[in-house]
């Protein structure tokens, strides 16, 4: 049976596909050479190298052979690169792309030779104010909610043998209402395809015709099994094209808001989600095994959630293939923090990547959300974080031209722009101020909470509007230290030198529970909110607010857990 974590995207799988990871050359100043563990960023243990002073410029080298691949052209892919990366084939430029978080790929089959050949990789940092650097400290060390940073090569690097006219791309765009699937198909060249859909082996659908560079077409079902929330009913599909052939899946369903409820095939669900930032134990960006992506998938789902924000990072391909698998929905996200809003020329950039980012996770069911900015503040806010309302507005057009079908929220927690399909908020404040908040929500239809590091609060909540609590909880765990609160170090959040989370630092196990269980089951008693997402599953670094240890160690006792698990499932 195919094992789909095998191929660095699940989504778009050839089988003439061969990995080029494990031991390349590296070296930070292009001098002294040691060696890295690719894709394991060189900060990280898993490299071997553990550096995590700035990289500013680093060289990776690594010879590989290479046999007859007849009429084939060969194409080199990178999952993720950060930030500018040059690439080399036997000393001569192939190409060069731009931006630490998305996907990119380089026609060789000009510069490769056949046996042994050289590839060279040249990557500098980005611009600390124009490079969207998500959560990486932009000081030396860790602090606050900033962590280790991550330079160089830090998901898979792969070569793809395949016709010269071959498939290009493709989007899926489900018709639920009609059991069938609206396809994009975009080629290199002209000819004749053939597209074929399975369902638990049995084809249940297929279409055939001729395209010229693109073209749309119906595919009509058989069968109709919906995605749903915890059921992941993938339907395989084989696309054929002038001697290439991709394999990849979809997922048949429907997201939109229906009035203030968020609706699943129609059906009104309750976003229980929790923060998964995507650290790994040793790795940092990259988990020593994929298969720990479907460890923490479980853990949340043992924990009575349904989803997953996945928060200022864009995640590797194969967790999102897991999360379709499971039926377990997410917010598909683009690392903000680092862009300088107040300043329309990083827009440019910005859009640049989102783009790459839309466009590579597209087809993936359990995105029911598209989630571009985080935290970016408006004009009317202090004068050091004035932001430019033209910059949001543009990124949320851009986002629905590109996909009318999903909600998108344009600024997460932060200053919504003039539209947004989503007004979500915020808040780690005490649950007197949450209670007059819901209140007033749901009698009143008037929302009024203040932005998180600052006392003004976003003006732009229209009436009828649907709402989430896209961040909230946050809770410090305290361990063998003291609870004792500290210097804080934004609205609600205590700092100390074990740690630091949002609120009065609690005692593992029932302190925490308790304190839990009242916040929760005040979120789900207000009756306009469209779900809710909790900070976080586990711990990062100095952050030390979730359910389990960074290792994924237990903080809670089984029993704890499953009352954990009761109140998230109240309001089902």
């Amino acid at each position: 049976m195919e094992n789909l974590l095998d191929y660095p995207n699940p989504l778009k799988r050839r089988t003439n596909t061969r990995l080029i990871c494990g031991e390349y050359s590296f070296s930070r100043d292009g001098e002294i050479w040691s060696n890295v563990n690719v894709p394991y960023c060189p900060e990280s243990e898993l490299s071997g190298v553990g550096y995590k002073d700035f990289i500013p410029l680093c060289y990776y080298k690594r010879k590989f052979t290479i046999g007859d691949i007849g009429d084939n052209r060969a194409i080199l892919h990178f999952g993720a690169v950060n930030y500018y990366a040059e690439a080399y084939i036997n000393g001569a430029f192939v190409g060069s792309h731009k931006g630490g978080y998305t996907p990119f790929e380089f026609d060789i089959t000009d510069f490769i030779r056949g046996g042994e050949n050289e590839l060279l990789v040249r990557v500098r940092t980005g611009d600390i104010y124009n490079s969207a650097r998500g959560k990486q400290s932009y000081k030396k060390q860790s602090f606050g909610c900033f962590y280790t940073r991550v330079t160089g090569i830090w998901q898979p690097v792969w070569l793809e043998f395949a016709p010269k006219n071959r498939i290009r791309d493709f989007y899926f765009r489900p018709d639920i209402a009609n059991s069938r699937v609206n396809v994009e198909l975009l080629t290199y060249g002209k000819g004749n395809y053939r597209i074929r859909a399975y369902y638990d082996g049995r084809e249940v659908g297929s279409a055939a015709g001729e395209v010229a560079y693109k073209t749309a077409l119906t595919l009509d079902l058989s069968e109709t099994h919906l995605w749903r929330e915890g059921e992941g009913n993938l339907y395989d599909v084989t696309i054929e094209y002038e001697g290439d052939e991709v394999r990849s899946y979809f997922g048949l369903r429907e997201t939109r808001y229906d009035g203030m409820e968020y609706a699943l095939n129609g059906k009104p669900i309750f976003q229980r989600f929790v923060m998964d930032q995507g650290y790994y134990p040793g790795g940092v960006y990259t988990p020593r095994d994929p298969m720990e992506f479907a460890e923490d998938i479980e853990r949340g789902k043992a924990l009575g959630f349904n989803g997953v924000r996945l928060h200022q990072k864009l995640s590797d391909p194969r967790l999102l293939y897991l999360c379709d698998k499971a039926g377990d929905m997410a917010w598909g996200e683009l690392p903000s923090w680092g862009i300088d809003y107040s300043d329309l020329s990083h827009l440019g950039q910005f859009l640049a990547e989102w783009e790459e980012a839309l466009r590579r996770d597209f087809n993936h069911p359990s995105i029911i959300t598209w989630c571009p900015l985080n935290e970016v503040w408006g004009a009317w806010e202090e004068p050091d974080k004035i932001g430019d309302g033209r910059f949001a507005a543009t990124v949320y057009e851009f986002t629905k031209r590109f996909d009318p079908d999903r909600p998108c929220v344009d600024v997460s927690g932060g200053v919504h722009g003039e539209k947004t399909d989503l007004f979500d908020f915020h808040s780690y404040e005490k649950l007197d101020d949450l209670q007059r908040y819901f209140r007033e929500l749901d009698e009143e239809d008037r929302l009024e909470v203040p932005l998180l590091y600052c006392e003004k609060t976003d003006p732009r909540y229209r009436k009828g509007q649907p709402v989430a609590f896209s961040e909230c909880g946050g809770i410090a765990l305290a361990a063998e230290y003291a609870t004792a609160e500290t210097s804080e170090v934004n609205r609600g959040a205590v700092l100390s030198e074990s740690g630091w989370g949002y609120g009065k630092r609690e005692k593992e196990g029932e302190e925490f529970v308790a304190r839990y269980e009242k916040l929760i089951t005040l979120v789900q008693s207000a009756k306009k909110l469209s779900g809710f997402c909790y900070t976080q599953l586990y711990d990062v670094e100095q952050e030390v607010n979730g359910f389990y240890r960074a290792d994924r160690s237990d903080k809670l006792t089984e029993s704890q857990k499953r009352r954990i698990r009761e109140v998230n499932l109240k309001r089902v």
